[in-house]
């Protein structure tokens, strides 16, 4: 089993920052990409961000330049921190990890979390 837990949504106003933590545990034996979704009324979801196991990152168009995501591989953790929030920016936000849980398997499959929700006040 594996299990993906989020911590620190909440509400902020405009202007201002949060950091987002998800931990990844359970039965892993390789986890590779992991990143942040979100997902807000209305909408599909959507990549905010994410990083390979090598350091390489993937940002969405719209958070470029204020969100910053980043992994300690020893820990299978990954942050988000945001900043200069918007109200549009205001989703749950989903963790998402890419992880293999069988050595007799080179298959990696995608888990999330539970979601967390980040609400921006204008």
């Amino acid at each position: 089993q594996v299990q993906l837990v989020e911590s620190g949504g909440g509400l902020v106003q405009a202007g201002g920052s949060l950091r987002l933590s998800c931990a990844a545990s359970g039965s892993i034996v390789s986890l590779n990409g992991m990143g942040w979704y979100r997902e807000a009324p209305g909408k599909q979801r959507e990549l905010v961000a994410a990083m390979l196991s090598g350091g390489s990152t993937n940002y969405a168009d719209a958070v470029k330049g204020r969100f910053t995501v980043s992994r300690d591989n020893a820990k299978n953790t990954v942050y988000l921190q945001m900043t200069s929030l918007k109200p549009e920016d205001t989703a749950v936000y989903y963790c998402s990890a890419f992880l293999r849980t069988s050595y007799y398997s080179g298959s990696y499959n995608q888990y999330w979390g539970q979601g967390t929700q980040v609400t921006v006040s204008s």
